[in-house]
């Protein structure tokens, strides 16, 4: 009988960015709202994808929580990977194009507001 552990298969030779990155997407969040979880910046979960650097100690646990992942796999590779499913990518699409409309929503509604105080300005203005 032969025994299974997390040694079984061979480990995920992915690097500590790499897995992280397809736990995160995996689970559908962006690096936006994973950083906002993790109460960390944007910016550093990019840098941690990336292999620029890494998240100290104390993280890791609360990240492999997160993202509903063992400490050793995303570490080092060994245990059970998370699903790869194929909607993700498609709710990735969708959400940043999603994103990007919301931007440009806020952007236009700035605008109108300028415009609307330029002109309420120019209706006070006495006539010279």
């Amino acid at each position: 009988m032969t025994e299974t552990n997390i040694f079984t298969n061979a480990p995920d030779i992915d690097t500590l960015g790499g897995r992280l990155s397809r736990a995160r997407d995996s689970s559908g969040m962006t690096a936006a709202q994973f950083a906002r979880r993790l109460g960390v910046k944007t910016a550093t979960v990019q840098a941690w994808e990336s292999d620029r650097s890494e998240p100290r100690a104390n993280r890791l646990s609360m990240i492999a929580g997160i993202l509903n992942v063992s400490t050793p796999w995303l570490l080092h590779g060994v245990g059970e990977a998370p699903p790869d499913d194929p909607r993700n990518d498609a709710i990735n699409v969708l959400r940043g194009q999603f994103e990007k409309v919301r931007r440009l929503h806020e952007e236009t509604g700035a605008n109108l507001s300028r415009i609307e105080d330029e002109l309420l300005r120019l209706q006070r203005r006495p006539d010279n």
